[in-house]
């Protein structure tokens, strides 16, 4: 059982910047996507952006692209979400997230963190 810790999130001004990190207790075939989702309240959990471990392709939504960026130290078993810009619509629970697939949607990821709050006020 691959688990997940997350830290890092908070509560910053519209335009600042929160980065936050997640750990593996281990990398196995389950993990050889990992990734990080969002969900506000009344919506939908989304995707934010996901890698394929050990060097792997990386991917970004189209919300965040240009202002978030995620990286993978392997060594430390480690995805890292760096957020800048942040605005008052980034304001979600954070998830990091394991699988073997890096789909989009949440249905591709087996293991979850208990997730980060970042909340962006204007």
């Amino acid at each position: 059982q691959v688990q997940l810790v997350e830290s890092g999130g908070g509560s910053v001004p519209s335009g600042g910047s929160l980065r936050l990190s997640c750990v593996a207790s281990e990398y196995t075939q389950s993990t050889k996507c990992m990734g990080w989702f969002r969900q506000a309240p009344g919506k939908k959990r989304e995707g934010v952006a996901r890698l394929y471990t050990n060097g792997g392709t990386k991917y970004h939504h189209d919300y965040v692209a240009g202002r978030f960026t995620i990286a993978e130290d392997t060594a430390k078993r480690t995805v890292t979400l760096q957020m800048n810009s942040l605005q008052p619509e980034d304001t979600a629970m954070y998830y990091c997230a394991a699988g073997s697939i890096c789909g989009r949607s949440p249905e591709f990821f087996t293991y979850w963190g208990e997730g980060v709050q970042v909340t962006v006020s204007s």
